[in-house]
């Protein structure tokens, strides 16, 4: 059976992060699953792509603003960008001739780049699947942009269902955003995707292991995901805690600018703080740390929640306020203490770690545990592998070819 994956990435991580938890979490469902995922993110391979996983590597897209986007690295117009990539996943549809296509966030991808190999998708019976993170943005936001597309209608008419990464005790997108019954009913909660798979140890550049607990000492580990927006809260944290007799780790992303990251360099030596700009596997360091200070990025927070461990969060709230939403969630049932940017300082920072550091453990994991599941990746990978069972998208070879030498 055959998979193909995409995701846009025009910004950070995330996107990349669930899809390779999926696919990993199929495979071993699986050993015959052959999964192909497209993917613009530069680092897709430092994150650890699974077994019998393929990387097809679009051009690269930066987001500019909601529904904005540029090409990352070539000297192209975004549309033109846009344009190329769309032509490669239609044309690898009809290569490739996947049983299922997820797709993850955006129905008809970057500028409506997945319209056409939706349709070749449609065209030879293969089955689509919509990924939803559990928040997407706020209410009214959402509503405004998906109206004029009708994307409530026109996401059952191209999907055969939605699957929400997410708890609709947490917060029901179905409810918040308006679904219409269609939509509501192929829409299936799943759960916190958080086993992301991690790259061996070594590779990405400097590769250190998570210290020995020291009670003397506790660590707190800092980290703002692909980086790209974070240099305000690390520079903050580096100020908060530099000499305050903790064991401090920032780690700024790989798609933080580079002057950022050589500023931030210095400011990490100045306080004694070890400083990464990527380390393979950093959801070990979160079960190690006794604290951890970060953005409101979906997988970030379901990662250090899983190893029930404190978080200060500072959500970014531009240009889309979903991590904000779902921070003011978590902390209204007390899964996380928040810091809005606008009241970040260094020391309101510090007082919010210190606050994080006393909280029990014990106490944590038990909310955590009666409020959170994190089989997500499991659960889409189950129901991925039933639909491609019942596709028929049957026979790929044909003898009557040459072959090629």
């Amino acid at each position: 059976m055959r998979f193909l994956f995409y995701s846009h990435d025009g910004f950070g991580l995330g996107h990349t992060c669930r899809n390779l938890a999926i696919a990993r979490a199929l495979a071993e469902l699986t050993p015959r699953a052959s999964v192909l995922l497209a993917s613009g993110s530069d680092d897709v391979t430092r994150l650890g792509v699974p077994d019998r996983v393929e990387i097809l590597k679009l051009p690269g897209l930066r987001k500019l603003a909601n529904e904005n986007y540029a090409s990352r690295h070539l000297s192209v117009s975004g549309r033109e960008a846009r344009r190329l990539r769309g032509r490669l996943l239609a044309s690898t549809v009809e290569s490739f001739r996947p049983d299922v296509l997820l797709v993850d966030k955006h129905p008809f991808g970057a500028g409506g780049e997945l319209k056409g190999a939706l349709a070749a998708l449609r065209k030879r019976g293969g089955k689509a699947v919509l990924g939803l993170r559990d928040i997407l943005d706020e209410p009214a936001t959402v509503r405004a942009e998906w109206q004029p597309h009708q994307l409530p209608q026109a996401i059952p008419e191209h999907y055969d269902s939605v699957l929400v990464y997410g708890q609709e005790e947490l917060f029901d997108p179905a409810v918040e955003y308006g679904f219409p019954p269609e939509l509501a009913s192929r829409t299936r909660f799943c759960g916190y995707v958080a086993n992301c798979p991690c790259a061996p140890e070594g590779s990405g550049g400097a590769s250190p292991r998570p210290p020995e607990p020291d009670p003397a000492h506790p660590l707190v580990v800092a980290t703002v995901g692909g980086g790209e927006d974070g240099f305000e809260l690390l520079e903050t944290f580096l100020m908060a805690c530099g000499g305050d007799g903790l064991r401090t780790v920032a780690v700024s992303g790989p798609m933080m600018a580079e002057d950022q990251h050589t500023h931030l360099t210095g400011l990490a030596s100045d306080f004694g703080v070890d400083l990464y700009s990527f380390v393979p596997g950093l959801s070990r360091w979160f079960a190690a740390a006794a604290a951890v200070v970060c953005m409101g990025g979906y997988n970030t927070i379901a990662q250090t929640l899983e190893a029930a461990t404190p978080v200060v969060c500072v959500p970014r709230v531009e240009p889309r306020r979903e991590q904000l939403v779902r921070a003011q969630a978590f902390a209204r049932r007390g899964l996380l203490r928040m810091v809005t940017p606008n009241q970040l300082s260094p020391q309101r920072l510090h007082r919010e770690i210190a606050t994080a550091l006393a909280t029990p453990r014990a106490e944590l994991r038990a909310r955590i545990q009666a409020t959170m599941q994190f089989n997500g990746a499991d659960i889409a990978a189950a129901h991925l592998l039933a639909l491609a069972r019942a596709t028929g998208v049957r026979p790929r070879h044909h003898p009557q070819q040459l072959a090629v030498a």
